[in-house]
């Protein structure tokens, strides 16, 4: 099965910027596929991780954390169907985070930044993605950092939407 890579803090805010569809070019003997802007590929080509994350390290031009995580598991998170009750609106965003580890020990959830008036709400965690909302607000980049000191763990964020595209290339695969 694919594999997908998530990358850490590359395309953000100018800093550890690079062209995805440049490396998804690089790497097309693993038949990467390019989602988005953020540092997210699936690659379709049956690979080994500690290999995958060599191939990317040698390729990419700058340096950054990788999060590899397999087809299977997105799938099976994907189907967990967390955001049934969590319908997204036009201020209201669904995201899932990546972590970098599996956590030892689960916060009590939900769990609101910041408690009174939320920004951003952590509603579910399963094996290494914690699921959340958040509202529009140039606040919710801040409480996403807050996910790796809860979780005591590196992450790295995506919107629904983007997990949708990647699930959408998995399933097509099959």
């Amino acid at each position: 099965m694919a594999q997908v890579v998530f990358l850490r803090g590359v395309n953000v805010g100018g800093s550890k910027t690079f062209q995805p569809s440049v490396v998804a070019r690089k790497l097309k003997a693993l038949d990467l596929v390019n989602v988005g802007a953020a540092g997210t590929f699936v690659a379709r080509k049956a690979i080994s991780t500690s290999a995958l994350r060599a191939e990317l390290i040698r390729t990419l031009p700058v340096e950054c954390e990788i999060m590899i995580c397999s087809g299977a598991e997105l799938i099976k998170v994907a189907d967990a169907a967390v955001f049934k009750d969590q319908e997204p609106g036009p201020d209201i965003v669904r995201f899932v985070s990546v972590l970098g580890k599996r956590p030892q020990k689960l916060p009590p959830l939900p769990r609101d930044f910041p408690e009174d008036a939320w920004v951003l709400r952590l509603i579910a965690v399963q094996d290494r993605f914690v699921f959340g909302v958040y509202r529009r607000q140039m606040q919710a980049i801040g409480y996403l950092n807050q996910i790796e000191k809860v979780f005591k763990a590196p992450t790295t964020s995506r919107n629904w939407n983007t997990i949708s595209k990647v699930i959408g290339i998995l399933r097509a695969e099959k």
